[in-house]
């Protein structure tokens, strides 16, 4: 997976692949021909997708998912998507040391957990696309959401160092940022709240799964090789300068 090398089929690993975001990822990658497993609590995913259980936020539970997913892939993980995310939100003030050590645990120790894992086959086979799940509150901030922003904004930091360690090894890593993406969570926004939201987006409405999946999509490419340490919005501008 280099520049100028013919798009090949590759095998996907995507963590919180059973719904939302990582569900629409997960659905891309294997429409376009390449071999998907989906990592979640459960172990289940719908749409006859291939599963494994997995809970990010222990890392014997991490390595045996990884194992299961490649006796299913029939070999080691090409691509990882780390996407499984938790919410905690409440006031500064009011937060406790659980809510924000439950949220970074889950959030950023998770990435780094997953990618840690992944990237000893990525190192035999000299090549790998690593891809962290972020979030505009993570460069752009949100009241209330001190844990989540400072845990996506963390993976920023994960993904540049990883170009600086393993850039050398064929390994990419970078980070997708989105914006307010139609979902479960954002659905039961209040209308008032939704309106409020969506008029601060400049593109004037939220994004779609499939906009967040349209963008991994590259990232995981042959066409991305030289792509590495850097931070994709996919956010409508709202983020934009951030």
């Amino acid at each position: 997976m280099s520049t100028g090398e013919v798009e090949q089929r590759f095998t996907a690993l995507v963590t919180g692949g059973n719904r939302g975001i990582g569900l629409a990822i997960a659905q891309r990658l294997r429409a376009a021909g390449h071999d998907v497993v989906v990592a979640s609590r459960s172990g289940e995913a719908p749409d006859g997708l291939q599963a494994v259980a997995c809970d990010v936020s222990d890392t014997a539970s991490v390595d045996t998912a990884f194992t299961a997913a490649e006796a299913l892939l029939g070999r080691t993980v090409d691509v990882v998507v780390a996407n499984a995310g938790i919410t905690k939100d409440t006031l500064l003030m009011r937060m406790t040391d659980e809510e924000f050590e439950t949220v970074v645990d889950t959030n950023l120790a998770g990435a780094f957990r997953v990618a840690r894992r992944a990237v000893k086959g990525m190192i035999r086979a000299r090549r790998g696309r690593i891809i962290f799940i972020s979030s505009v509150v993570g460069l752009y901030g949100s009241p209330g959401q001190a844990n989540y922003a400072a845990s996506k904004a963390g993976l920023v930091g994960l993904a540049r160092s990883i170009s600086r360690e393993l850039g050398g090894r064929g390994i990419t890593a970078n980070v997708v940022a989105p914006g307010f993406i139609e979902t479960d969570m954002t659905a039961e926004l209040p209308p008032d709240r939704r309106e409020a939201y969506q008029e601060a987006i400049p593109a004037g409405r939220f994004g779609a799964t499939e906009d967040v999946a349209a963008a991994v999509a590259f990232l995981a490419s042959a066409d991305a090789g030289y792509i590495t340490g850097a931070v994709i919005p996919v956010d409508g501008g709202l983020g934009m300068g951030h």
